[in-house]
Formats: structure tokens, sequence, C-alpha cells
């Protein structure tokens, strides 16, 4: 007997991510975590745009919006003097293809309370104080064995997913090396505190020899993050130790820490899994990579793993092939050794001192990542010039999709984001001409694949077709009429063609949904 479709265990934002994915789909989960509490820090408060787009989809925009802010301006401080003004990134306007184009800061806390009021709502909840203890796997399923209380249960699952941060018991259970190195010459305290005497209008910061100590508002509460490095002193309470470096660096009486609620010490550890998926059983979030913390992509890189993998197991489930989770791995790993890339390379800039050190530009986004050339992605073998797309110019198979305004046959403006959004696949069939392409594939795969003609203005209109008024769908993918684009559910391009036809689009659908010869229908 299988309790449940899928354990999930650990409820950090990937877990979390990865059970919102899986209950907008009718699948059977649990998710379990062995803390007693959930995590109450500030800890990863950069959300990138790429996520962003991902909490667009999940239904949470508007809270994640209002519980942050676009990030701090901070000073640099020799006593009284300013010796230096900057801002992580610089705020950018929206543009049709990116409408999220900045980083915006929330505390962690704030993003898992927003992702568990969501799950909520879709039916699903966390089992707090659940330690996943053992597991075993053969052809059919997973057993775990989770104690609560002391009181052991087994559970049985026909897939376990590991989001159980980088001292993974799922990774040590199934033996994956976890290489990678730790520097500890690197340490440094964060602590979120409650500080008296400073304002929070900007951040400050203030040199100590070759370290600093920093004390920034703490977006969406009373909080400030303060940095500052470790004690060497064990028996120290961490006020104290917060207090006397504030007081050292700042030569300021004034300020007072009251209260420090959350504090970790951080060392530079880069770790990549040999791999994310054994048999049943797939690494997801930390548990499979951990990153240094410059350039905020560590927690945005672990919410994606969930995204990927969730609907390819709804749709594995639902009985298509296992092409769909077997590029789960392939495809994120990838993404992980690129995440790892760009924040050690920001962490070195830290390290010599480069003036530049506090800079994040377009590459932190994540709006560039891609899955070209991989198992499910498939193009003509003619790259697409576009427009704005990541300001990369160019669409192809396996890019992430563009967002664009339009309207629909009653003139109502919409985006392809809302086309996007849900469960299901799209595609976009450029040109009045593809009219009968999209009636007879949504007719024949509909609601799983939602098929739109986008048209010109003037030209035929119904209910399945969407106005290019103002040509930004067009130009953001640089088609032509005639091209056919079909999007995944997690937002990037599976197949994509300059001038495709109705049996390309069946004979890739076919190849990733109807392992029995039938189509699956999620919810």
């Amino acid at each position: 007997m299988t309790d449940v479709d899928v354990l999930v265990v650990g409820a950090g934002p990937t877990g979390l991510t990865l059970a919102c994915e899986l209950a907008v789909r009718g699948v059977r989960f649990r998710l379990v975590d062995r803390a007693d509490r959930f995590f109450g820090g500030s800890r990863a408060d950069g959300i990138q745009p790429r996520t962003m787009e991902v909490f667009a989809d999940l239904g949470i925009l508007d809270p994640i919006l209002a519980a942050g802010d676009l990030g701090m301006v901070m000073r640099a401080y020799q006593g009284d003097t300013v010796v230096w003004e900057g801002r992580m990134s610089s705020p950018t306007a929206p543009t049709p293809s990116v409408p999220y184009p900045n980083i915006w800061f929330v505390p962690q806390f704030r993003t898992e309370e927003i992702l568990r009021e969501r799950l909520a709502e879709l039916g699903g909840r966390v089992e707090p104080s659940t330690e996943l203890v053992d597991l075993t796997q053969d052809a059919d399923g997973v057993t775990g064995v989770l104690v609560r209380g002391g009181t052991h249960e087994t559970v049985r699952a026909r897939y376990l997913v590991g989001a159980d941060g980088g001292r993974s018991t799922v990774r040590k259970r199934l033996g994956i090396p976890f290489p990678g190195t730790t520097d500890e010459n690197t340490a440094m305290l964060f602590a979120d505190a409650r500080v008296d005497g400073i304002g929070r209008d900007h951040g400050r910061i203030w040199q100590t020899g070759d370290g600093l100590v920093s004390v920034t508002p703490l977006a969406g509460s009373d909080l400030f993050v303060v940095v500052a490095p470790p004690s060497g002193d064990e028996g120290e309470p961490i006020r104290d130790h917060l207090q006397r470096q504030i007081t050292e660096a700042s030569g300021r009486g004034d300020i007072v820490v009251r209260e420090v609620t959350w504090h970790t010490t951080w060392r530079a550890n880069t770790r990549l899994a040999e791999r994310f998926r054994e048999g049943r059983v797939f690494l997801a979030g930390d548990a499979g990579h951990v990153h240094p913390p410059t350039g905020g992509q560590g927690m945005n890189t672990g919410i994606q793993d969930g995204y990927n993998l969730g609907w390819k197991l709804a749709a594995t489930l639902a009985g298509a092939p296992d092409l769909l989770l077997d590029s789960y791995e392939p495809e994120r790993t990838a993404a992980a050794r690129a995440a790892l890339d760009i924040s050690t390379r920001l962490l070195e800039k830290h390290k010599r001192g480069d003036d530049d050190a506090h800079a994040r530009g377009a590459e932190v986004h994540g709006l560039t990542l891609n899955y070209r050339g991989g198992p499910l992605s498939r193009g003509d073998g003619d790259p697409l010039r576009g427009g704005d797309h990541a300001g990369s110019g160019t669409v192809a198979a396996g890019d992430r999709a563009p967002d664009a305004p339009a309207t629909t046959a009653d003139h109502r403006p919409i985006r392809l984001f809302d086309l996007f959004r849900g469960p299901n696949w799209t595609l976009l069939a450029f040109g009045a001409a593809h009219t009968s392409t999209v009636s007879v594939l949504n007719d024949r795969y509909g609601p799983a694949l939602r098929a739109h003609a986008v048209v010109r203005p003037g030209e035929p209109t119904g209910e399945d077709t969407v106005v290019d008024g103002d040509g930004h769908v067009r130009g953001g993918y640089g088609v032509a009429d005639g091209a056919l684009v079909l999007v995944r559910p997690d937002g990037y391009i599976g197949f994509m063609a300059s001038s495709g036809t109705i049996g390309q689009v069946a004979e890739y659908w076919t190849a990733l949904h109807a392992a029995t010869g039938t189509v699956p229908i999620w919810r």
C-alpha cells in the first residue's frame, strides 16, 4: 500500500514551494520537518527577479511585495563622516518582457510564512517535530521511517524528496558524496536584533581592521540585521558581543542592542552533490547544493528546484514516461553549478576588497538561466532573434519564456504570464492562419495544454486568440507569423519552431506524456 504519492522532507522555502506545486495538482503528499518550531531568522532575504515570477505563478506575489522593499541605501562611516554610499543594485523599470526586474528584500521567516499560508489555502500543511531517520526503496516506491515525540511511524511513498538542508539526512542515507570546501577564515556573525539609537533610513557600515560591522534595517519588521566578526569567547552572551562590536566600531555609545532574536555564524561553504537523484529519491535545495551568501543564490536556486520538480512528479504520477523526471537532475545540476560560480566570484571580490564588491548586476537575477540542449528542449535548429529577453536578444527552446502585454478578443488587457499561470502547458501560435491549429490542440489536449493564437490588430479573433497590439509578443520572442512556442508549466520554452506544424507539437507532446497512449489531465 502507498500511503502518499510524495514524501517531502524539509519545510524550508524549497520544500514549501514543492508542496504548493504538488497541492495545486492534487498530488497526495506529506511535508515533514524535524524542527519543533518554524524558522525565525532573516537569513536569505534577497528574492531574485526569476523567483518573483515563480511567486507570481504560485499566487503569493502581493503578500511578498507587501512584506519587503527594494533594499536599503548603505553608508560606510569613519567616525561621523560618510566615506561611501551606495546600493547593492540600482532599481530599474519593468520592461514588457521582464515585469519584476529588481531584487526584492523580504526576511526569510516571512517568505516561509507566506508560503505556508498559501499551502494551507491549497489544503496542505507542515508536520513539525517529525524527523526522517531511515529510508529504503525498491522498484515501486520508498519506505521512510519517521519519528515524532518518540513514536516511530513507517510511511510508504511513490517518491521521496530531500529538501532537508546542507546536513541532509536524506543525502547521507543515500550515500551521495557532497564535495566542496569550507573556508574558516571567512567566518562572520549574522544576527537579527532590536536596536535603539539608530534610524531606519539607511544601513550603516564601519570598517574594523580587515573586517566590518554593519547595522541594517530589516524590511517589514522592527528589527535590524547586525553583521560582525564572530566572538572568540564561547561564554560571552551574543547580545554583549554585538554591543561591544558596534560600540568599538562606530565610536558611539548611544547605539544600544536591546534583544537578539536570531543569530548564526556563517562560513564560506561551497558544495555540490555528485547527483540529485537516486532511484525514486531526489535532492532539492541545500540538500544538493550549498552556496556562499554573496549574490543571494542559495534560497532562490532551491525554490526553483522545487518549482522544476513539482510539475514533473505530478505528470509522472499521472502516467507520463520517465523522461520528465530524468530531466530534473541535468537541468538543476547545471543551474546549481552556475549559481555556485556566481556566488564564488562575488565572494572573491569581497575577499580582495574590490571597490564594486557590493554591486549586483543582472547575472544574479536568474533570468538568463536556460535549459538549452537539455532533454526537454526542442527547436527547429534556427535560433530566433528577438527583443529584450533578459538583455540577450535571443530566445530559443530551453529559455525562460518572456512576458508581454496583449489584449483578449473582447479588448481586455492581459499579459502572457496570465496565460502561463497554473499547472498547464501553454502554446503560443503566431498568426491567424494557426486558428485551426489552436482549436485542434485545445480539443485534443486541454486542459493540460492551453493553446492561443497570437494575432495582429484587425485580424480575425476568437475565444482562444490574443491580440499583439503593440508588437511586444512578437518582439519579445523574435518570431514572425507561422511560429509555434510551447511553454512548460515552469515557464521555460519546451518546443519552438519558426514555421511549426500541429504534427510537430503532437509529436513533442506525445513523447513527454503518452507512455501508455493516454494523455494525463491534471487538476
